[in-house]
This record gives structure tokens, sequence and C-alpha cells, in this order.
């Protein structure tokens, strides 16, 4: 039976690499703490808020890579990426975390828009005002759920889980970075391509097939990712399988050859040879380094 969360006080060194073993999480971390998952890249399970108090950080969301500051807010959807590669040893962080079955008992109307907002950006800078009511928030948040009996419960987190997103949603559309900067269409096809890739990665491996399916001649697909990215289009997909790969390595006990077979390899000698040229390592030293 699943624990009551109500009744579980997080410590920093119980942060959950993937999923939540409950419903619902609520903490803080030092950069020190968040250093220590910088190791190797995850995929979250569980949705993620998380506000940046104090500090700097540099992580890849995905296939793209964030530098985060004080005052900056973070929303993963369950599935997304996630590599750490630096914290700041000042930084504080304020994390909300939603466990996947959460999220699936419930529908909430505005998860497609949100996607979508994600893809565009994980990532808000709130002015010093917004900043604030935020961190009050979530110190209210903290001390509720530590109450005995706790004044939170699963049912009343649906609530607080749609504000967080309505919020996220209304405060991006509201602010400068997206006001000032419209969308063109070489930026649009990028964010498609992107999109695209990260459903299909394990699938398909060549860039003529997300050319195809975006109605795209191949040169032109190509010029628009690095003229926008500076990242060829073969690149992308490359850094979406082997992040998944590297991630399944160090995360799960699959065999080799069973996540090769799950990223689209039709044998487990040509992704050795893959993964060997890409990082230096067989999958199995990678694994054991």
């Amino acid at each position: 039976m699943q624990p009551n969360l109500s009744t579980i006080v997080m410590e920093e060194k119980n942060i959950p690499l993937l999923d939540c073993p409950v419903d619902y999480l609520i903490g803080d971390a030092s950069g020190k703490v968040m250093n220590e998952y910088g190791r190797f890249p995850c995929k979250i399970q569980c949705g993620v808020f998380a506000f940046i108090v104090r500090g700097s950080a540099k992580a890849t969301i995905n296939i793209t890579r964030y530098d985060f500051r004080q005052n900056d807010v973070l929303l993963l959807e369950p599935g997304s990426f996630l590599l750490i590669h630096e914290f700041s040893e000042d930084a504080l962080v304020y994390y909300l975390l939603f466990s996947s079955s959460f999220l699936e008992k419930h529908t909430f109307g505005n998860r497609m828009s949100l996607t979508a907002l994600q893809l565009r950006s994980p990532i808000l800078h709130l002015n010093e005002e917004h900043a604030d009511v935020i961190q009050d928030l979530a110190k209210i948040l903290f001390k509720a759920s530590n109450t005995t009996p706790s004044m939170l419960s699963s049912e009343k987190m649906i609530h607080v889980f749609n504000l967080l997103q309505q919020s996220f949603a209304s405060y991006a559309k509201s602010s400068e970075d997206f006001r000032i900067r419209p969308v063109d269409r070489k930026t649009e096809i990028y964010q498609d391509y992107c999109q695209l890739v990260l459903k299909h990665y394990h699938e398909w491996h060549h860039v003529n097939q997300y050319a195809d399916a975006m109605r795209l001649t191949l040169p032109h697909l190509c010029a628009t990712i690095k003229s926008v990215s500076e990242r060829t289009a073969g690149d992308i997909i490359t850094d979406a399988i082997l992040t998944d790969a590297k991630a399944q390595l160090k995360i799960t006990s699959l065999q080799v050859k069973e996540i090769a077979l799950a990223l689209g390899f039709e044998n487990v000698a040509f992704f050795n040879r893959f993964f060997k040229a890409h990082t230096g390592l067989t999958p199995k030293s990678y694994r054991n380094s």
C-alpha cells in the first residue's frame, strides 16, 4: 500500500532519481546535493516544479542546454531527460514533485498547452515581486505538509498542481521573452523537429525520415536546423539516442542487448560501435565507470 505523503519529511539525501514513491514530495536541496545528481542523465518520470532561490546552475533538458539563475522557475513534464552539469555551491532549490501515478489518475485540461510551452522553454525568469510570492508559497506548502495531522492531502494537491500549471502558462505568455521574440518560420521548424526527434528517436535514426514526416526537403531541413541551433540535424538525433542510452545503462539493470533493441538498433554490435564512436567507451564500460 502506498504510504501517506503527509507523514514523510523529504530529506536532501532522499531526492528520487526518477519518480516519486508517493503522490507528491515537497522539499529543498543545496547546490552541493544537486551536484550529486549530475553524474549521468536521468529520464524523469514524475512532474517537476523547481524554484531557484539563490545561486546558479547549468543543465541539459531533453536535448538543449540551459543556464539557471536566481528567481528562475523550472517545469519538467514526465518523460523529460535531465542532466545536471553544475550547481554553484551556494545554490538553494525548492522543489515540488508529482508522481507519474498521481498524474495518470487525473486529467488536467491545460497539460497539452503546457507541454508546448515547455518545449519552447522549460524555464521562466521571475521578477522580484513574483519570485517573492513563489518563495512564500513554497515555504507555506512545506510547513503545511509537515503539520500533525497534515494540512495537505493528495486531493488538495490536485488543485495546487492545477494552480502551478496555470500560473506557469500565464506568466510565460505575458513575459517579455515571449512577447518580444515571436517564433519565426525557421524557429518553428526547429522546435517541431526537436519535438519529433524526442518522439521517434528510438525508431527513426535518419534525418530523411523526419524530413518526410515534416514534408520538407532534406537540404531545407538540414540548413534550417543548422542556422537556428548551430548543430546538425543528425547531431540532435544522436544526442537523443545517447542520452536515453546513458540513462538506461546507469539507472536500469537491463542488458545491453535489451537497451539496443529498445533504441531501434538491429543488433547489439551496431549499438556498441555507435556508442563507442560517440563516447569513447563501450556501453558495458560506461555502465561500470
